[in-house]
């Protein structure tokens, strides 16, 4: 075990699977106490569980990161069992309308731009972009509030930079994540706050399950990726550590592409 965030406490919503999950238990392994956020504490468990067994302290709160009122009972609950918090990972978000929080079952309906339902199209922006917002102000609220400074690391993803044919509603909310996190870092160095994104590009979690198992969609994802494989969640994790502990401490307002070499301008 090392100790880049020992005593410190970090937030990370989506934490029940996927990078969330893997950025859970690599903070956990740096010295942090964590709280998930997420929608099922069922799934959860073994996050949680993983996070006991290195011997730090975990939390679970019911978060749906769309709904106002949710996050900021997360900061407040934070607050309430640890005293602080330093660091902030929103990781959840969805593929697409249809999205489950832990699995793809594969979009149902017509995403193209020109026939995407708009409640479709809203779904996504809720969950991907107006939550990673509503997010990132609560828990600044309560950093804000404790006078300690702090780190926010949004997840975005590759296609905030790649358009996507068909993929138009998650393109543009992830695009929209990389200019929160750039607003967000300016309206907040006076706090000492931190403000970063990752933009993953595929990564081997639940979210591209239904690509991964079908062979031409696994081969489409090699293809697009220069290193002709898809990333683990551990290497995403391991992005965030970064960009959370004092080894980025010059860095604000950027996001990273860990993507194994996808050409993003």
């Amino acid at each position: 075990m090392a100790d880049r965030l020992a005593g410190k406490v970090a937030v990370i919503t989506g934490g029940a699977s996927g990078i969330g999950a893997a950025c859970a238990r690599r903070f956990a392994d740096e010295g942090a106490d964590i709280v998930i956020a997420d929608l099922d504490a069922a799934r959860a468990a073994d996050t949680i569980a993983a996070v006991e067994a290195s011997g730090r302290r975990a939390r679970f709160v019911r978060t749906d990161t769309s709904v106002e009122a949710d996050n900021e009972a997360l900061a407040a609950a934070t607050v309430e069992a640890f005293g602080r918090v330093d660091c902030l990972v929103a990781a959840a978000g969805i593929a697409n309308a249809d999205y489950v929080s832990g699995q793809d079952t594969g979009a149902t309906g017509p995403r193209d731009i020109l026939r995407v339902p708009v409640a479709d199209w809203e779904r996504v922006m809720a969950v991907n972009l107006t939550g990673v917002m509503l997010t990132d102000r609560a828990i600044a609220a309560a950093m804000i509030a404790a006078g300690n400074g702090g780190a926010i690391v949004n997840i975005a993803s590759s296609a905030a930079a790649i358009p996507l044919r068909g993929g138009g509603d998650y393109c543009v909310s992830k695009a929209g994540v990389w200019m929160l996190t750039k607003v967000l870092a300016l309206e907040l160095v006076g706090h000492d706050i931190r403000v970063n994104a990752i933009g993953p590009g595929f990564i081997e979690t639940p979210m591209t399950e239904v690509m991964r198992s079908d062979p031409a969609g696994e081969t489409l994802m090699k293809r697009m990726t220069p290193m002709r494989r898809l990333g683990r969640a551990e290497e995403i994790a391991s992005t965030a550590l970064f960009l959370v502990s004092e080894d980025s401490s010059y860095l604000t307002g950027q996001l990273l592409f860990p993507n194994g070499g996808m050409f993003t301008g």
